[in-house]
């Protein structure tokens, strides 16, 4: 069993640990996504005294949902932040195990609240926990993983966002049927609440089995085991002697040794012309993509719909069905978005979104309130129709793009700040769309679209493509001077030449040639690693 593309073929400890990680992300997605079905309850209304969408002091209740969004997306941007510094203090893996439990306690709180206060607590320590993960999932995923396959195998974040989106739709769904006159009518919404706190579990019952990521252990000076990680990583059938794990690790290292040489400075992010275009791009990228409307469609489609004049279960069927499609998409963006672009696939989702998006607009204006159904129907195809170009081509890619911009040892810091925009994006449109739909309706809309537009631009002229290059080398593209080597577009003497080089390593991952490790070459692996554990 392997994952193609361009050829290469991964191992399946490589797929395996890539799809396991994920689970964290299938739990952030989950949560975000689940107030979205949660809404749909009529006991979480009765629960907590709150008005519904035809009784007067509704305007309370839509502040208080956009309060339960507004929160979350607050601690996510503080988990953002956190995962920066943790990271590279203590590596992707530990820090995924930071944010796994962090997220099960927030789960937990949420779950089980007995007042508004609780349940709003449990969302910011849910949120956290998510912007941790959100941050350092992709970023290891995009390090253990092949410049061939590496945007297949970060895409499957955004295929584990899908399944988690899906699964919250779900659930609601199912809920809504529980009696609401049951002596235990709140499990239609505190059992979907609970149910987030199960992927991080397993993630962190089964992270002893996920290796350090080897461009982290890089960092740490702890070649040895980086290289056999590296070596199990990408071990094929067809190539016994691990060439290929030595040819990446030889520029790995060589990027490495002269990253060392460079002085470490506070916010180094915004201290070079290439690194303040790449927070520039990776700003844009993740505010524009959270201004396209996603958290809106995700987390009030159920509202949009009732508002579209649709009632009872279908909001949550239509909400499930469409979460549901949103995985088809997302998993040909993994199979395609190595051959066709990163670049190409957002130029094409933001247009055909910003398209959808204006559509909805000028329909929910001429037909809400009537009874035309000719022309609310038309609108719930038009939400359709944005979630086809959002999973199809945006939503894994973002993930891709907005970590693989980053040299090695800046990469935490700057998917950091990428993700916190998105975040805090979300704090203008989830905490704004429920009492704006509700007091300015279609017009609301209009507050996506124009910015949108911008976006698309922005995209056109500032991004540049990425596919194929290693991570190592992406840093020419916005203007590097400290790029140790290139793979992309170098002809088939200097590849050659890159291999030979490679193959002057011993078993251990030293370099021959290089001075620091002249005595290297006379000792054996057994040796080299005690060394390092004794270190």
């Amino acid at each position: 069993m392997g994952f193609a593309s361009n050829s290469h073929i991964v191992n399946k400890y490589n797929l395996f640990v890539v799809f396991f990680v994920a689970l964290g992300t299938l739990s952030t997605a989950y949560g975000l996504a689940v107030i979205g079905s949660t809404v749909g309850q009529p006991s979480f209304y009765t629960y907590f005294n709150l008005a519904t969408a035809d009784e007067p002091g509704y305007a309370h209740t839509s502040n208080m949902i956009g309060a339960l969004n507004g929160v979350n997306s607050a601690g996510a941007i503080l988990g953002c932040l956190t995962s920066a510094w943790f990271a590279d203090a203590y590596g992707r893996k530990r820090t995924i195990q930071l944010g796994c439990f962090i997220l099960v306690i927030g789960g937990a709180l949420c779950s089980g609240s007995i007042s508004i206060g609780m349940f709003l607590a449990g969302r910011v320590i849910a949120g956290l926990g998510a912007g941790i993960l959100a941050v350092c999932v992709p970023m290891y995923q995009g390090e253990i993983s092949t410049a061939e396959t590496r945007g297949a195998m970060m895409c499957v974040t955004g295929i584990m966002y899908a399944f988690g989106y899906s699964l919250a739709g779900w659930m609601g769904y199912a809920c809504f049927f529980f009696p609401v006159d049951s002596p235990s009518a709140t499990f239609a919404w505190r059992f979907p609440l609970a149910l987030q706190c199960a992927p991080p579990l397993i993630v962190l019952a089964g992270s002893k089995f996920i290796p350090f990521s080897p461009r982290w252990l890089l960092g740490q000076d702890r070649r040895e085991e980086a290289f056999v990680i590296v070596q199990r990583l990408h071990a094929t059938p067809d190539d016994p002697e691990h060439n290929a794990a030595k040819q990446e690790f030889y520029l790995m290292e060589k990027q490495f040794e002269l990253d060392k040489t460079l002085q470490p400075r506070f916010l180094e992010i915004f201290r070079t012309k290439a690194n303040r275009r790449r927070s520039l791009v990776a700003s844009i990228l993740m505010f524009g993509d959270q201004f396209l409307g996603i958290f809106v469609m995700t987390n009030y489609g159920v509202l949009i719909y009732a508002s579209l004049g649709l009632s009872g279960s279908t909001p949550l069927l239509l909400n499930a069905c469409w979460t549901t499609f949103t995985i088809i998409g997302n998993t040909w963006t993994a199979f395609y978005v190595d051959k066709f672009g990163r670049r190409t696939f957002m130029l094409i989702g933001a247009c055909g979104c910003v398209t959808a998006v204006t559509f909805l607009c000028a329909l929910t204006a001429s037909f809400l309130g009537t009874t035309n159904q000719a022309g609310l129907n038309a609108a719930v195809f038009f939400i359709w129709f944005y979630i086809f170009w959002w999973c199809f081509f945006v939503d894994a890619t973002q993930y891709v793009y907005v970590s693989e911009i980053w040299p090695n040892r800046l990469r935490s810091q700057g998917t950091a700040l990428g993700l916190s925009m998105f975040y805090l994006a979300s704090e203008v449109t989830l905490v704004a769309a429920p009492p704006a739909l509700n007091a300015i309706g279609w017009k609301f809309y209009l507050v996506l679209i124009c910015p949108s537009v911008v976006y698309v631009g922005l995209i056109y002229f500032l991004f540049p493509e990425t596919k194929g290059r290693t991570l190592e080398e992406i840093g020419t593209l916005f203007g590097d001077e400290h790029v140790a080597s290139h793979w992309y577009g170098i002809s088939d003497v200097e590849k050659e030449e890159i291999m030979q080089n490679a193959l002057k390593m011993t078993k251990s991952g030293r370099i021959l040639d290089d001075p620091s490790f002249s005595n290297a070459g006379e000792k054996g692996d057994g040796e080299m690693l005690e060394e390092t554990a004794r270190v």
